[in-house]
């Protein structure tokens, strides 16, 4: 079969189909005749409609899906034997006129673009590290001394203050009315953690169990209850009961309740530095990753095909429809949502994808099975039974597939690491932890 391929441009290209109306005919007589052996119809025995009751009630689906099959069959064809890569679905549609005997058909389509990835030893990436120091181990002992502190109740004249534990009845009044939210009983908070607004907790700083105080809060604009946001208020609170916190030592008795091995605070602060790490060092695989695709975006050429930019923000569409509908939001499922809002996070992800997937191809960077093995034993090393771990992803190709794509990632930033030129960054514990992950 000889293929001729028109590019209309960049990356659109047209190729004309024909089919013989014989070969149309014959598979929509086969399937009518295959058809009558089981159809049913009223007035007459399975199996025993005539031909052409059932070519009435059915050659018209039957034609349709017939036509359907063979052009698409025979678009693959041509696609194949002209090489082209595909994207996206063609738009395929009936010529006017047509040889004798014959259907025609035109296919217009985009295939993937050639990919032109520049010397990768001319570009820049800045690469991050960070230490795992005692200020970082001596904070998450004291995260996980607050997770298993104690209260006991303060003396009647004792004030409260930051670290203790008050229980308060409020109201809150704006413009004289109360609003939805704005009044509670018996609600506990803990004094300077920052559970309620500063004016809040400065109010009842200081104050005693049955003291009431009235005082004026202004809530935030950007504050999360919107119809409150940017409003002032008066509250009243009442303190009803104050608890001094107690933190528990940092000894051996500490690391058995945290079911540390070796239950001596030398292996509790081994262990929370081995878990400190493992954060650590997929903050900065993910950190550093994002700036190698950044890197890898800005020193590419190539065209977009249209087709997998609209595939990817209606796949966008659909995942914020998801969203709203888990949040509760009343038809969610036909929420107005223009693709102008993720057409730019669309195509850079088509853009991406197409540049990774050429460096992967073009330099073997596949995942190998140990590589694959590797990743999920670290991923299951920081839970109670890595092995039941190993084996929940191990039973699923899904779940596979997901740490195969993470590996090719890895492996792809190892590489441009390898060749670009690598900008040094030491940051802090703290500061990685504050960066938001890509």
């Amino acid at each position: 079969m000889t293929v001729t391929v028109e590019t209309l441009e960049k990356l659109e290209r047209k190729i004309t189909l024909t089919l013989p109306v014989g070969t149309i005919q014959s598979e929509v007589d086969s399937r009518l005749k295959k058809l009558a052996r089981t159809v049913k119809m009223d007035g007459f025995r399975p199996g025993k409609v005539p031909m052409n009751v059932v070519a009435q009630r059915y050659g018209y689906s039957v034609h349709y899906e017939v036509m359907n099959d063979k052009v698409g069959e025979a678009f693959s064809q041509a696609a194949n034997e002209a090489k082209l890569r595909v994207a996206g679905q063609p738009r395929i549609t009936e010529k006017e006129e047509s040889p004798e005997g014959q259907l025609a058909f035109d296919a217009v389509f985009e295939v993937f673009p050639e990919v032109k990835i520049n010397d990768l030893a001319g570009a820049e990436v800045e690469k991050l590290s960070a230490e795992v120091g005692d200020d970082a181990i001596d904070k998450t002992l004291d995260i996980l001394r607050k997770q298993r502190r104690t209260f006991a109740q303060r003396a009647q004249d004792a004030v409260a203050q930051d670290d203790d534990r008050v229980t308060v009845d409020f109201e809150g009044k704006i413009d004289g009315e109360p609003f939805p939210g704005g009044k509670a009983e018996d609600f506990q908070f803990i004094v300077g953690e920052g559970q309620m607004l500063k004016e809040f907790e400065d109010a009842v700083r200081g104050m005693k169990a049955g003291d009431s105080r009235t005082f004026p809060l202004s809530f935030p604009a950007d504050y999360h209850g919107k119809d409150v946001a940017g409003k002032q208020a008066d509250f009243m609170v009442t303190v009803k009961k104050i608890e001094a916190s107690h933190l528990p030592e940092v000894n051996e008795q500490l690391a058995k309740s945290l079911g540390i091995a070796e239950a001596t605070v030398e292996g509790l602060r081994a262990d929370i530095k081995k878990n400190l790490e493992r954060e650590v060092k997929f903050r900065l695989l993910a950190r550093n990753k994002n700036a190698v695709m950044d890197t890898l975006v800005a020193n590419a050429e190539l065209d977009l095909p249209n087709a997998s930019v609209q595939s990817e923000v209606n796949r966008m569409v659909e995942g914020a429809r998801a969203e709203l509908k888990q949040r509760g939001i009343k038809d969610a499922d036909k929420a107005p949502i223009p693709d102008e809002v993720f057409r730019p996070q669309a195509e850079r992800r088509v853009r991406l994808g197409l540049v990774v997937a050429e460096l992967v191809r073009a330099n073997n960077l596949q995942a190998k099975p140990e590589q694959i093995k590797a990743h999920i034993d670290e991923l299951a090393a920081s839970y109670e039974k890595p092995a039941d771990v190993v084996r929940w992803y191990f039973s699923d190709n899904n779940r596979l597939a997901e740490v195969e794509a993470v590996v090719i990632e890895n492996n792809v930033t190892e590489f441009v690491l390898g060749k670009a030129k690598v900008n040094e960054k030491s940051v802090t514990f703290d500061e990685l932890m504050a960066q938001q992950q890509g």
